[in-house]
């Protein structure tokens, strides 16, 4: 990302982020950035009592496949699933209009396999899913320093209905899931649904994706973004216990 350096005041510490100088403001901020402490008593735009609710997205913040422990491929059946715009079959899989059974249909196709290949790869994929570490441990932590969680998660019905069932998930005060809603991020509906249904006041709510558009979209209801480094979870959470409780 090209441009000049801004900076953002931050809970305790201004977060310099490279960003474009002619908008005068950040689409979102890279956590992978340093944090300089502000000066005791520094007017702090985005400080602890400022913020009551913390957003998560799913896949790639709370939960991934463990590369070390997953099957090479495994891993290059699913890359499709970080290119830079998810593939419409799959986005479609997300909002809840196509089926599992389409979506097999679709990967057989592309990817020249046989049925019960496609299909036990699915399974192995959905199986797979584990909470990622140091967000776990984040998740805890905000949860007992009195913050409001929710989830907001492009994510298909059967990936959602194993995620559910992970201990993890009980901290999660509410959820708004794609399949469910039948619309995606970055569409302006979902994040529409988020506030209503919890009355969040957009000026409390901070929102963390691994995807710079989701931020993007987030900010323009007014919710404050932060992209989270899904190649560096533990470096993106150590910035955000800085941020929300230090």
């Amino acid at each position: 990302m090209g441009g000049a350096w801004n900076e953002q005041p931050f809970a305790g510490g201004w977060l310099r982020a490279a960003g474009s100088a002619s908008r005068g403001k950040l689409p979102f901020l890279r956590f992978r950035l340093f944090c300089v402490p502000l000066p005791y008593g520094t007017a702090d735009i985005m400080n602890r009592q400022a913020m009551k609710n913390i957003v998560f997205d799913l896949g790639g913040v709370v939960f991934a496949r463990n590369k070390n422990t997953c099957r090479p491929e495994l891993i290059d059946f699913f890359s499709f699933v970080r290119a830079e715009k998810m593939p419409e079959f799959w986005e479609e899989y997300d909002r809840g209009t196509l089926t599992r059974d389409e979506v097999t249909d679709v990967l057989c196709r592309l990817k020249g396999c046989d049925r019960d290949t496609c299909a036990a790869l699915i399974d192995e994929a959905i199986d797979r899913q584990e909470p990622i570490a140091p967000t776990e441990r984040l998740i805890g932590d905000l949860k007992a320093a009195g913050y409001r969680l929710y989830v907001l998660s492009n994510m298909s019905r059967e990936f959602i209905d194993f995620l559910r069932r992970v201990p993890v998930y009980r901290h999660f005060d509410g959820d708004v899931v794609s399949c469910e809603e039948r619309t995606v991020k970055p569409e302006p509906r979902i994040y529409e649904i988020l506030l209503d249904r919890f009355a969040l006041d957009p000026a409390e709510t901070l929102f963390i994706d691994d995807r710079p558009e989701n931020i993007a979209a987030a900010e323009r209801h007014g919710i404050r973004g932060c992209l989270f480094d899904r190649r560096d979870p533990e470096a993106a959470c150590d910035a955000l216990r800085r941020m929300l409780l230090a």
